[in-house]
């Protein structure tokens, strides 16, 4: 029983020290790396909320699992946006879609943040609020 024991603990260690080799590996790739977001944004973004490094492997990693988080959020909104059109070609049988294209919009994202934890408030008519500093009277036509 001693034996066997002494063997799961030196193959624990052997997992630790490979697990350790290959982040020691992808830290020093990410040095070659040029991420999608740039250093200089994840370095301003970091440092509003008063975090500072001057290691550039660890600005890529936060800039690599942005990128991964950002891309997993479009993917579900598209999903989101695929499932809603469908259910609107499924009510409109007769009519056939001349674009098929997905049409992507604030409600798949809100949809697709909501999954993640982040609520969107958004006004529902944006084009002609007071905000957009247009009078919808005085535009031209």
């Amino acid at each position: 029983m001693n034996h066997n024991n002494h063997q799961s603990q030196q193959s624990s260690e052997g997992r630790h020290d490979d697990d350790e080799a290959s982040l020691s590996e992808f830290l020093a790739s990410l040095m070659d790396y040029t991420p999608t977001i740039p250093d200089e944004l994840v370095e301003h973004y970091l440092a509003k909320s008063g975090f500072q490094c001057p290691d550039v492997r660890l600005i890529r990693l936060v800039a690599v699992a942005t990128q991964k988080f950002v891309a997993e959020v479009a993917t579900d909104a598209l999903q989101q946006c695929k499932a809603r059109q469908a259910a609107v070609v499924k009510d409109k049988r007769d009519k056939q879609q001349k674009d098929k294209r997905p049409i992507l919009t604030m409600e798949d994202l809100s949809k697709a943040l909501r999954e993640y934890g982040v609520n969107v408030k958004h006004q529902e008519y944006f084009a002609d609020s007071p905000s957009t500093g247009m009078d919808p009277a005085s535009r031209e036509e």
